[in-house]
């Protein structure tokens, strides 16, 4: 079976995961990578994270006794489902190119 294709949340918060971050530091790098284009409020990166944990795709790791953060990891089965999302996502672009005979560094393609 194909890998599901990934929205673009899950996909940068995987990216983010292959260090392990708390849920703060994911919704910042999440950020940061999309450009600012990509913002996370709690709700949607919980609701994620509970949906990524029960998948396999991240682990929750021990953390201090007296800490609330919790943080997580991407796991090799996440790691798996990011790699397919990324040759998913790069057959999207280069068919792309292709197909309409754009050079990305040229202005005036379109």
């Amino acid at each position: 079976m194909a890998n599901p294709a990934l929205t673009e949340a899950v996909y940068y918060i995987l990216l983010s995961l292959i260090e392990p971050l708390h849920g703060y530091g994911i919704m910042q790098n999440v950020e940061q990578l999309s450009g600012g284009r990509v913002r996370l409020a709690a709700g949607t990166l919980y609701g994620a994270i509970s949906t990524l944990l029960e998948k396999g795709w991240i682990v929750a790791l021990p953390g201090e006794k007296d800490s609330r953060k919790k943080e997580y990891q991407i796991t090799v089965s996440g790691r798996k489902i990011l790699c397919g999302e990324l040759v998913r996502l790069t057959e999207l672009v280069e068919n792309g190119i292709n197909i309409l005979n754009y050079n990305p560094k040229e202005e005036g393609n379109l």
